[in-house]
């Protein structure tokens, strides 16, 4: 993965001859030509370093480091600069740079300094996410996925994680916003304080503004006694404002208050109260469009999106698609007692071919419903065809149509479920599954009277797989301990 540099350099052939020397090394440089437009790319972007220049045009880059800093507080700056002085070499220091240089200089020698303060940069991050896990109690969501663009969004992750700023978490629906934002709040140092999480798309708009900002006795009709709101609740911690491209135009003055001055004013309060909290803003919107229509307060856009962490779509990163199976099949086989061991070749081409549009959401409940449908350890390719055709409805399975796994029901002597009559009524095929499984369950420990391991090389799973399945359906193995062993041997 190429580290992103900013080079602040007003003179456009040393500024190329920069770059492309940083291109060859293996990073990814970006120049700008002045410290105003530095300081817009690090408010829009995260850098892991930043060359610049101190003699500029318009604000000098002594300001600029500055406004660099407060505009990302983990920024690392190296200044280049013709003029060297001790005094100017402190000054700069002094705002916050990592290293100094003089003009002209050998590359080689910047690069070792470059090399140092990546490195520099990569300790620190671990260090702190190694402090803030443990303070934690290590309870970091888990964020799947190797390919480049996943790979950037972690070290992101990480790397604002620490810091105590507002971050706008954005992508489509089904990309996983609801959890980056809980890794954000697992990583930092407010870690084991309240997380509080308000859908902003969910709550009425008559009812929104008690519950983000609380409401005094008597604000309001039915008001009977004082509330918290949310951000009251999530004093210390963190709230996240979850589709905040859908609070009302109305609210955003307040909610822009409580943004930047940390204080809240109760519906029929007389006075602001005070709150401190980490905020997550999280949406599926284009704000700046938002912001075009009318619809959006650019003041609140900008207060909200000082570190941004935009969320690749799963088509952009299909190469994760084989980790993302063998996640979900896991969490299914724990979910619903199987033992699904992956995806047929022809099956993952399949789902190598499509698009994605509900992203990661999409393909969990695909994966499942597959899994619902299959009768073997490898979903095939004719599983996830089912599953593309929609959701599992009752009405698709006839009613004298016993299921597939219904031959292995007559093999251990298991009467049919019971289905009902051919009168239209439909059929719910999961729960016809689950009393076929439940029934060979029975079948197979009458059996083995009652020996969960020879119960379960009948069944031909694991006996831990066995005693899930057990657990799930509520049998009593026991019952079967002497039932059936000479019909078993018999």
């Amino acid at each position: 993965m190429s580290e992103k540099i900013l080079v602040i350099e007003d003179e456009p052939a040393f500024r190329a001859m920069l770059c492309e020397a940083l291109t060859d090394k293996g990073y990814a440089p970006v120049g700008v030509g002045s410290a105003e437009e530095g300081v817009e790319r690090v408010k829009q972007e995260l850098f892991d370093l930043i060359l610049t220049d101190v003699m500029l045009p318009g604000m000098s880059g002594m300001e600029g480091i500055s406004q660099i800093k407060e505009a990302d507080p983990s920024a690392d700056i190296i200044v280049m600069t013709g003029y060297a002085t001790k005094e100017s070499a402190l000054e700069a220091i002094g705002r916050g740079a990592y290293d100094y240089f003089t003009k002209p200089f050998n590359l080689v020698e910047l690069e070792i300094v470059i090399r140092r303060a990546l490195e520099r940069r990569r300790l620190r991050n671990e260090l702190a996410a190694l402090k803030n896990t443990l303070a934690g109690g290590g309870r970091i969501p888990a964020i799947i996925g190797q390919s480049e663009p996943m790979r950037r969004l972690k070290e992101m992750i990480h790397r604002v994680a620490v810091l105590d700023t507002t971050v706008l978490v954005t992508g489509e629906s089904g990309t996983g916003k609801e959890l980056i934002s809980d890794a954000i709040h697992s990583l930092s140092p407010r870690s084991a304080e309240p997380f509080i999480k308000v859908n902003c798309a969910a709550i009425p708009e008559n009812l929104l503004e008690s519950e983000l900002f609380g409401h005094e006795k008597g604000a309001f009709t039915g008001a009977h006694q004082r509330k918290k709101g949310k951000f009251e609740l999530a004093d210390k911690g963190t709230i996240l404002l979850d589709e905040i491209g859908d609070m009302p135009l109305f609210l955003q003055p307040k909610l822009l208050r409580a943004v930047e001055q940390k204080q809240i004013e109760k519906l029929g309060g007389i006075r602001p109260v005070d709150f401190d909290a980490r905020i997550i803003a999280a949406t599926n919107q284009n704000l700046p469009q938002l912001i075009e229509e009318k619809k959006f307060r650019d003041d609140l856009y900008y207060r909200l999106s000082v570190a941004t962490l935009k969320i690749p779509p799963l088509r952009e990163r299909k190469e994760d698609l084989p980790l993302l199976v063998s996640h979900f099949l896991e969490r299914i086989n724990a979910k619903i007692g199987t033992n699904f061991r992956g995806v047929s070749k022809d099956g993952m081409g399949k789902l190598f071919e499509y698009d994605w549009p509900g992203n990661v959401r999409q393909l969990a409940n695909l994966l499942e419903r597959a899994a619902i449908l299959s009768s073997g350890e490898i979903l095939s390719l004719q599983d996830v065809n089912e599953a593309f055709d929609g959701p599992v409805r009752p009405s698709t399975v006839p009613a004298t149509t016993p299921p597939a796994v219904m031959p292995e029901a007559h093999a251990l002597g298991v009467p049919d479920p019971a289905l009902p009559a051919d009168t239209g009524q439909t059929v719910s095929l999961r729960e016809t599954l689950e009393q076929v499984e439940r029934n060979l369950i029975i079948s197979a420990l009458k059996r083995a009277g009652g020996v969960q391991k020879d119960a379960a090389g009948l069944l031909g799973v694991s006996s831990k797989n066995l005693w899930n399945k057990i657990q799930k359906h509520g049998i009593d193995a026991q019952a079967y301990t002497t039932a059936g062993r000479s019909s078993a041997v018999g």
